[in-house]
């Protein structure tokens, strides 16, 4: 026997709830079906012995991402900021050097950095987010690698090196896997209709992406939406069918099956084009989502007493470049009552793809090792570490976004967003804004939600 609602919501996650909360403000009835049991998506809280948490997940918010904000505050959650006073540490090869601000103090690579970071604004200010494939020169951006353009633009290894050490814990991939004009359609992203994207807004702390945090652990979001569906959000109902029809839509799950007169599916896309679709998805929509695979990820956390690093007047920060150590940034990521002290460290890309298969113990170290380049041999012993890899969830397989390889986007690009019928897509994917960043899922389900009130002529 078959529940109905008016729009069935595929996934829990931050984009499935907030199109359900819109939903049910507007007076519709709605089941969103979540395959794990929890919510959340790619946020997650990780429980620490004194009962405070820290993210083992998507966790930072700032400027122009005012729709996370936005809904954070209507549920009563508030953001902190993210820890930034003191050096942050520059690790190359056999050196390590303190400094201050964005830009790593390296005299040899600073003239590739400085191109580098002018040309990718130069470019990425002539791309249309909503539709990148319109490009006048489109077709020859998206023909190569990001790596390639950037060193055909006279940009050395230094340059070259630093953006992949960006997009280790942006992507969970390497400037040589992502298109050209895909990479410069993701930083045209990082602002709002009004502010456009810039990479300084990206990568940076204070006034950038990484500015706050969220009291409680970001996946309090999640948790706060759900407590108000509350029996409209199911757990552990993995989606196997949807049946589209004129009329509806039937969701086949391991829970039982659902009917309504909508679904919106925010699974990730390479997750969304595993289920069984009748009829089946148009080749060039199955084509793209198989395509939006996940860069590969691993966050590693370790715990100490108090944050240690502060007293010597380091942010806790560090920039890895080269490829020498498992990971390429770290951060400060202690509670927002000062204790514990906790290192966050992000191992992506290749480092995840040079790490991830050794065992726990010695991958453990090497991350312990690469803290200790930063703030000291103390940070050699904590006194808890824990890891968190996206690439074993089941339900995510990777992190933190889809990477799309070269001609992808301007042969499958404008499939993304197409409506089948009565089945809308969200997800942090889906978002022109903020792609892969919570922003974005909150973005991409506000735009499910009024897609669907519009589809069904406005009335409940």
């Amino acid at each position: 026997m078959s529940t109905t609602v008016d729009t069935v919501v595929v996934g829990a996650g931050l984009a499935g709830l907030t199109a359900a909360r819109r939903l049910v403000e507007a007076g519709r009835t709605v089941r969103v079906l979540e395959a794990r049991d929890r919510v959340g998506g790619r946020t997650l809280n990780h429980v620490l012995d004194d009962g405070q948490v820290v993210e083992a997940g998507g966790q930072f918010v700032g400027p122009t991402q005012d729709h996370v904000l936005g809904l954070a505050a209507e549920l009563g959650v508030r953001t902190f900021p993210a820890h930034t006073v003191g050096d942050t540490v520059y690790v190359h090869g056999s050196r390590s050097r303190r400094f201050r601000g964005d830009i790593p103090p390296d005299r040899l690579a600073l003239p590739d950095i400085a191109l580098a970071t002018t040309r990718l604004a130069r470019a990425s200010g002539e791309v249309d987010v909503a539709a990148p494939w319109e490009h006048p020169d489109a077709g020859r951006l998206d023909a190569q690698s990001l790596a390639t353009w950037l060193r055909r633009g006279a940009i050395g290894a230094g340059g070259v090196e630093l953006i992949d050490t960006l997009l280790g814990s942006a992507f969970g991939a390497a400037a040589s896997e992502a298109s050209a004009l895909y990479g410069l359609a993701y930083v045209a992203g990082a602002g709002d209709e009004i502010h456009p994207g810039s990479l300084d807004r990206m990568i940076g702390v204070a006034g950038g992406a990484q500015e706050s945090r969220v009291v409680g652990g970001s996946q309090v979001i999640s948790q706060r939406m759900a407590e108000e569906l509350g029996d409209s959000v199911t757990l552990g109902a993995p989606v196997r069918r949807i049946e589209h029809r004129a009329t509806g839509v039937t969701v086949t799950t391991d829970a039982g099956s659902f009917d309504g007169e909508e679904v919106i599916v925010t699974a990730p896309p390479h997750l969304a084009a595993e289920i069984e679709w009748s009829p089946s998805l148009p080749a060039h929509q199955d084509a793209l989502f198989r395509r939006m695979a996940f860069g590969t990820l691993m966050k590693c956390e370790a715990i100490y007493e108090r944050p240690f690093w502060r007293e010597d007047g380091l942010s806790g920060q560090g920039v890895f470049r080269g490829g020498g150590t498992p990971v390429c940034s770290m951060f400060d990521n202690t509670p927002p009552s000062g204790s514990p002290g906790i290192l966050m460290g992000f191992v992506g890309g290749a480092g995840w793809r040079k790490w991830a298969p050794r065992p726990a113990r010695e991958r453990g170290g090497a991350v312990l090792q690469s803290f200790a380049r930063v703030v000291g041999p103390a940070a050699l012993a904590p006194v808890g570490y824990f890891e968190k890899d996206w690439t074993a969830e089941r339900w995510t397989r990777g992190g933190p976004t889809a990477v799309l390889g070269p001609g992808v986007l301007t042969t499958l690009g404008q499939w993304r967003d197409r409506p089948l019928g009565r089945v809308h897509w969200a997800g942090a994917e889906h978002s022109d804004y903020w792609n892969g960043y919570m922003d974005g899922a909150v973005r991409s389900g506000e735009a499910a939600a009024r897609a669907v009130i519009a589809h069904s002529g406005g009335h409940p």
